[in-house]
């Protein structure tokens, strides 16, 4: 019964953890077309705080469009075992597909 306890409460935990990229329907790959990192920024047109490399699965949990009415999106995914919020990047960058 103790056994059976751990088993449920560890189920759980598993699905309530993973319950912040559920909302996420679509899957995404950067895709970059210059073949370098897809440059990620701290707000649309902002500073520039990371770098993706392509073929890097992403979420994308948000959609904007600056004053050209250009979208940008802000990507969240794992890197090495962690969930991470990247940051945004420009739309046309990103490739999306369902699971």
């Amino acid at each position: 019964m103790k056994q059976l306890v751990g088993i449920f409460a560890l189920s759980i935990f598993t699905i309530t953890a993973g319950m912040g990229v559920a909302h996420a329907e679509q899957v995404c790959k950067v895709t970059d077309p210059t073949g370098t990192p897809l440059n990620i920024r701290d707000k649309p047109n902002g500073k520039i705080i990371n770098k993706l490399r392509n073929d890097r699965e992403v979420y994308i949990t948000e959609t904007i469009y600056d004053n050209k009415d250009r979208p940008w999106v802000y990507l969240e995914g794992y890197y090495q075992g962690e969930y991470r919020q990247w940051g945004w990047a420009i739309r046309e960058f990103v490739s999306c597909y369902n699971r």
